[in-house]
């Protein structure tokens, strides 16, 4: 069965040779018991090794059931060692941290034996060892002669063809070594057992075969082997049909962790430290995800209120700043001389940048078949809204019971009038852009109400607009609207707002009543449309604006024709909103837009002026037509033929007028000849005078403002104040001579008195009817309202992120490039001059915390490939028993590969684990330094499981160096290691 041929074997130490063995030739039989004796250092315990398989001789040969192993690879050996020979040792060679049972399946899941098999296998073999009832108990348990017998039974638990059992009686008492002498000697009844020992009288009792060596020599044999040919090819076939071993995954999770399980504190401390890094990345990732989610929120909230706004007339401001910036850098590198002050030139540059700036009409005709048609752009929109040039006259009847328009334009310029000030005033001017009515976002997929609004505004009362006629009322998150606003919904009169600014401004503010009406007052408010083409009535042969009187207002605003609103809902900014979308207190759905359109298409009264493009519909005269202006001959017989009409009556009124106004001439005498006569004094308080009954403003201000006026500007406001009270004194005087007159006297004055060619144009265009319309056929078109659908005067399109508003960016661009030049579309991106680089430098920021936590998360890891090193040391026994039973190299791997991932993955999960707990107070701390409740860190699930993956990884590659070492050693070597 075992053949050695001349086996030798050499140690190197240092630089010396130790001759083990000195060409040993033996040959054992297939069972038999073979008691190897000699002194201590004779190689007979190499000889067992080099049998076994555990160590390679330098020369001769070993052959195996007939086979030679000059050939053999490690995957033989492994095999060999696993299959047909089970090792007992003196020591026993145990795994401590695995039950009894385990240590005796090793050798079995090596084997690839299921499950069932390999336990009932195993209990069999603790059985006849009489071992069946400690199957759960650890070496540490037991006594030295249950844990040799425990070695026993896995040395025959896979039904080896040779038992190698070195000094097996060496560690025990006299009677427990007669019984595993008793135990050896029934093993040998049918199969091979080599003993190596010390004790002569052991081998000469239970041995049926005494080998003896001395310094590396066999030099006596008992019962010599005579070979067999037909036993040794039955033999041969038998090894060539064994299959490789392999350690499954599980079986070294397994014992990975039950050796981790043993050292339980240094495991968890181990994980502790390799968490560090993970708990570092992990709330990082949380704060960078919160932060993003709370900028993305941002970004839907602030972009729904600044969309990509595309004009029917365009200004390019973004060409404007660039030539500007342009401007102020070849400024800034020009050099000069630093021996004077120079000129920087500013204005110039403005005016430069300014007259470069193009003015340009887009197509938005072509522009809008083009978003309608794309795919893409509902992609990266969230929202597409169309502005028309019409107007929305909406009315509401106030609590006086009067009927009102529903803005606040009526009232800011009450408000002008009250407080004297011009509308240009910086403190009102702003107020004059609020408009009380906003419509509503609209989705992408035809909903009337975007799912943006319903994220931004929650529903206080009633519900989301589902028709036309329907429309919501803002508050904000404190249940108020504002007076202005209050006044637009017909809640609070004109009247009860001034008397409330009155009161203020007394200093009796703190009494004026907060007033508040219920939800159901709200709810019930209703409002009507008066359409442009509807406000204007029949009067005889053209048409009137009805709205101008109140009877024609309440006439138009109780008809049919009035388009009624009601309000169905009372909606608030949610507390997770960061800015809102709308400015105004009433919202409306698209579905009132394309409603108003489709009634303005229908209209008869556009309808009759766009039959009739050469006449005024509204007034019945033609219109002007553009380059005819009427000569010096056209005007005076039109003017004669006037004259020709008139009454005495009509004509002495005539002629009074006619003379009242100062010819050119005169009136520059009269202001020459009054200036003669004004010292620069009287100048001033001549301005002063004319400026406070202009605009009520205080003596001191209208004094400080007269002081700061050039002299041009001081010269063009006395001209116009000179020349205004020169032309009503000659009136005056005009009309009080031509009082002493009859009114025949008068008329027969106009017949007989030429008219120069100054008065005669003085008649015909302030005296004579008008035979030409003042409007033109566009501008009726737009006074009525007209407006054609498919070409909206503005386009906005919302986004929710700063990429997606990028992308719709180069849409357009794309857009442009295949347009011809005239369709092709100019537009101002406000939010990218402003705002185009925050994504990115918030990725970087999270970037550059990531890397350097990462740095740490390195560290750790090479921390468990150091920790891991260790444990290779620590269980280098292990790694021998484990060679001895048939693992291969790669099984040696594997384990401790697996022994890192575990290490890893509970750094992974206790790393997730902590940084949980550790969320709540940094939220709460983010909560109390920020005031805004919807930012909070928060850890992505996704991320969780990668940074969990991550570890893994990263642990797995710290320990492929010390699992490749434990590889590597010598399983002699190591099971010699205590």
């Amino acid at each position: 069965m075992l053949k050695l041929t001349d086996i030798v074997k050499d140690y190197e130490v240092g630089n010396d040779v130790v001759h083990a063995l000195k060409g040993i030739s033996i040959e054992f039989r297939k069972n038999e018991f073979v008691a190897i004796l000699g002194p201590s250092g004779c190689g007979k315990t190499t000889l067992l090794n080099i049998i076994g398989g555990l160590d390679k001789y330098t020369s001769g040969d070993l052959s195996i059931n007939g086979k030679s192993t000059k050939q053999f690879n490690d995957a033989d050996w492994d095999s060999y060692r696993n299959h047909s020979v089970g090792f007992v040792f003196q020591s026993y060679n145990l795994i401590p941290h695995q039950t009894v049972l385990a240590n005796v399946e090793l050798a079995l899941t090596l084997s690839g034996v299921g499950k069932a098999e390999r336990r009932k296998r195993a209990i069999d073999a603790l059985n006849k060892v009489g071992l069946g009832d400690q199957l759960n108990k650890k070496p540490n348990q037991m006594s030295g002669g249950q844990m040799q017998r425990v070695a026993i039974a896995r040395a025959l638990v896979n039904d080896p063809e040779i038992l190698m059992a070195d000094e097996p009686t060496g560690a025990l008492d006299s009677a427990t070594s007669v019984q595993i002498m008793d135990l050896l000697k029934e093993v040998a009844k049918d199969r091979l057992v080599i003993m190596v020992t010390h004790n002569p009288e052991l081998a000469e009792k239970y041995a049926t075969r005494i080998v003896r060596c001395l310094d590396g020599e066999v030099i006596s044999d008992s019962d010599p082997y005579v070979y067999n040919a037909e036993e040794e090819k039955n033999a041969e076939k038998k090894i060539l049909g064994r299959k490789k071993t392999s350690m499954s995954f599980f079986t070294a999770l397994s014992l990975s962790l039950n050796n981790l399980m043993t050292k339980k504190g240094r495991t968890i401390l181990t994980s502790f430290a390799g968490s560090i890094g993970i708990i570092g990345i992990a709330l990082i990732l949380s704060v960078s995800t919160g932060v993003q989610t709370y900028i993305n929120r941002v970004q839907e909230d602030t972009l729904s209120s600044y969309p990509i706004t595309i004009n029917a007339q365009e200004v390019d401001l973004t060409s404007m700043l660039t030539s500007l910036m342009s401007a102020n850098q070849e400024n800034q590198s020009e050099t000069h001389e630093l021996d004077a002050v120079y000129e920087n030139r500013i204005m110039s540059d403005l005016m430069d940048a300014l007259s470069r700036t193009e003015t340009r009409e887009n197509n938005l005709e072509k522009f809008k078949e083009f978003l309608e048609n794309s795919d893409e752009i509902k992609e990266y929109a969230s929202s597409i809204g169309y502005v028309y040039d019409t107007d929305m006259n909406v009315y509401v009847t106030d609590a006086d019971g009067n009927i009102v328009k529903s803005d606040v334009l009526d009232l800011i310029s009450r408000l002008y009038s009250e407080l004297g000030v011009t509308a240009s005033s910086s403190t009102l001017s702003s107020y004059m852009q609020m408009d009380a009515w906003q419509e509503l976002l609209s989705g992408m997929d035809g909903e009337l109400i975007n799912p943006l609004m319903k994220e931004q505004y929650e529903v206080v009362s009633g519900r989301w607009p589902e028709n036309y006629d329907e429309v919501v009322v803002a508050v904000d998150e404190n249940n108020e609207i504002s007076d202005v606003m209050l006044y637009a919904l017909g809640l609070k009169t004109m009247d009860q707002i001034l008397d409330d600014m009155d009161a203020a401004a007394s200093g009796e503010g703190d009494i004026i009543e907060e007033q508040s009406w219920s939800y159901d007052d709200i709810l019930g408010l209703d409002f009507r449309i008066i359409l442009n083409c509807d406000k204007y009535q029949k009067s005889g042969d053209g048409y009137i604006d009805a709205t101008t009187t109140e009877a024609g207002l309440k006439y138009l605003y109780e008809s049919d024709n009035s388009i009624k609103v009601k309000v169905v809902g009372i909606i608030r900014k949610s507390d997770n909103a960061v800015s809102s979308f709308l400015n105004g207190a009433v919202g409306y759905t698209s579905a009132l837009t394309d409603y108003i359109l489709d009634r303005v298409s229908s209209s008869e009264l556009i309808a009759m002026q766009k039959e009739n493009p050469d006449v005024d519909v509204l007034t019945g005269l033609k219109f002007p037509v553009e380059g005819e202006e009427p000569s010096e001959d056209e005007i005076k017989a039109a003017v004669d033929e006037w004259s020709a009409s008139l009454s005495e009556q009509e004509k002495a009124v005539a002629y009074t007028q006619i003379l009242s106004v100062p010819s050119d001439e005169y009136l520059s005498a009269g202001i020459e000849q009054f200036r003669q006569n004004l010292t620069p004094e009287s100048e001033d308080e001549m301005l002063l005078q004319a400026i406070m009954s202009q605009t009520q403003m205080d003596e001191q201000t209208i004094r400080s403002y007269i002081e700061q006026m050039d002299e041009e500007e001081k010269e063009g406001y006395m001209t116009q104040i000179i020349s205004a009270a020169v032309a009503q004194q000659y009136a005056a005087q005009a009309q009080e001579q031509l009082g002493a007159y009859t009114t025949e006297q008068l008329a027969a004055m106009y017949d007989a008195t030429p008219l120069t060619t100054e008065q005669y144009s003085y008649v015909y265009e302030n005296l004579l009817p008008a035979t030409v319309s003042d409007s033109t056929y566009e501008q009726n078109l737009k006074l009525l309202g007209d407006v054609d659908k498919g070409s909206p005067s503005s386009i906005y399109i919302y986004a929710s992120t700063f990429e997606d508003k990028d992308n719709i960016s180069d849409l357009i661009t794309t857009y442009n490039e295949s347009a011809a030049d005239e369709d092709q579309i100019s537009y101002t991106d406000y939010v990218k001059l402003l705002m185009s680089s925050i994504t990115t430098i918030i990725n970087a920021i999270s970037y550059v915390l990531i890397a350097f936590v990462a740095i740490s998360l390195v560290v750790s890891s090479i921390m468990i490939g150091i920790i891991t090193y260790i444990s290779v040391l620590e269980r280098t026994k292990e790694i021998g028993i484990l060679r001895a039973v048939g693992a291969s190299k790669r099984d040696i791997s594997r384990v401790f590969n697996a022994e890192t991932m575990i290490e890893g993955f509970v750094s992974g999960a206790l790393g997730i684990i902590i940084t949980l707990l550790l969320l709540i107070p940094i939220n709460i701390i983010l909560h109390s330094l920020t005031g805004i409740q919807i930012l909070s860190a928060i850890l992505p699930v996704g991320g969780a499981i990668i940074l969990v993956a991550i570890s893994i990884i990263l642990t797995l590659i710290a320990g492929l160096i010390p699992s490749g070492i434990a590889a590597k050693k010598d399983p002699v070597e190591a099971l010699r290691t205590e």
